[in-house]
């Protein structure tokens, strides 16, 4: 563990890994091959408050550390980046309210999730993904409402959630400036889940798309001023990829303790693998590499608990991190041999979810233009 953390946080780890020992490791591999979202199960975890670290104090959460928040997400991320992803998609969404919302948006917004209302983040549409000015939903004001049309695409969560924050268009002949955010329940009339994607990896976690077919939200549900949906998307993803590093480090070590493992048991020419210099040296690289990345998040993060300006370090902690845990996965299948591309053993779908970190929340070639920008502002 590579952060410092007192009793209090230590024992929040361990609590977190209690219930992935219990609770995720027996089922992973039938959830993973059935695609299952195992909600009864994320109801457990909301039970124990897994949702609510982020929620300050005085709106009913636990208030902890963005520090602490990453040493329990890396666990989680050790046995499943499906199960982390499910638990970051909620307080992705959160993020947004807290650093943007009135008071009273911010008690709303955590009066659903507190008691295991489940959140979602809209911004991504078929034609904007990395392009976020390209973003064709808009919110017509209309009276003392809006009225939103539009599709969304990739949406973690959509299908379970209770709410979500949505970024429309107020003004298109604005462009980027134009963009605006949005509180909007999913009971409300005119929402439509439309497509639940069959990937190749997270499969715990549901990824779908949504319909706002005239879809009626109170003036109130705005967050923020309008034509400031693009400052405050890149804020929420800023503090986001740290937390998905956290999570992209969990995998990594797992790679680690899968590869160590077997080679400490595998008997070759007469001795265990773990003899073979090249080996070793392959698992010297792994450990390497996610100690990297784990010291990497945790200073990025110790920063924004701080206050202290982070985006050049949280884009460098999200896309190192997602490319060694990826790395990691790949050399653990190439340690592991044929056992490693069977399905008998865990590793192949280390692989397979591992591929996400390098896409969402940001692809890594977006954080290296964000982290090339930053270098070039210096000059």
């Amino acid at each position: 563990m590579g952060y410092v953390l007192d009793e209090a946080q230590k024992a929040l780890v361990a609590n977190a890994h209690e219930f992935c020992e219990k609770e995720i490791k027996p089922n992973i591999a039938q959830w993973d091959r059935d695609g299952v979202f195992p909600l009864e199960s994320y109801k457990r975890a909301m039970d124990l408050g897994f949702h609510i670290m982020e929620i300050p104090e005085e709106y009913g959460g636990l208030g902890l550390s963005y520090v602490t928040v990453a040493a329990v997400m890396e666990e989680f991320g050790k046995y499943d980046l499906g199960y982390a992803t499910t638990i970051m998609g909620t307080t992705l969404s959160l993020k947004t309210v807290l650093m943007n919302g009135t008071d009273a948006q911010k008690q709303m917004y955590a009066d659903v999730i507190i008691p295991g209302g489940i959140g979602a983040f809209a911004l991504t549409e078929p034609n904007a993904g990395s392009d976020a000015a390209s973003v064709k939903t808009k919110a017509d004001k209309v009276g003392d409402e809006y009225i939103l049309n539009g599709s969304k695409c990739f949406i973690t969560n959509a299908q379970f959630a209770d709410i979500f924050v949505v970024f429309a268009s107020t003004d298109r002949e604005k462009g980027v400036k134009g963009l605006s955010a949005f509180i909007v329940e999913a009971d409300r009339p005119g929402i439509t889940i439309d497509k639940d994607e069959d990937k190749m990896g997270i499969r715990t976690s549901n990824t779908a798309s949504v319909t706002f077919q005239d879809v009626h939200i109170p003036a109130d549900h705005l967050l923020g001023k309008e034509g400031s949906g693009f400052k405050y998307a890149m804020q929420t993803l800023d503090l986001a990829r740290p937390v998905v590093g956290a999570a992209a480090v969990g995998l990594a070590q797992r790679c680690v303790d899968e590869a160590g493992t077997y080679m400490k048991q595998r008997i070759c020419f007469g001795k265990p693998i773990a003899r073979l210099q090249a080996l070793q040296f392959m698992l010297a690289d792994m450990e390497i590499r996610t100690e990297t990345a784990r010291q990497m998040v945790a200073h990025c993060l110790s920063l924004a608990d701080q206050h202290i300006p982070y985006g050049r370090e949280a884009a460098i902690a999200k896309c190192y991190a997602g490319d060694i845990a990826f790395q990691n996965a790949s050399d653990c299948i190439q340690i592991l041999g044929g056992y490693g591309y069977s399905r008998e053993y865990p590793v192949e779908k280390l692989l397979r979810d591992a591929k996400v970190l390098q896409i969402y929340e940001g692809t890594n070639q977006v954080q290296r233009v964000v982290v090339s920008g930053h270098v070039l502002a210096r000059y």
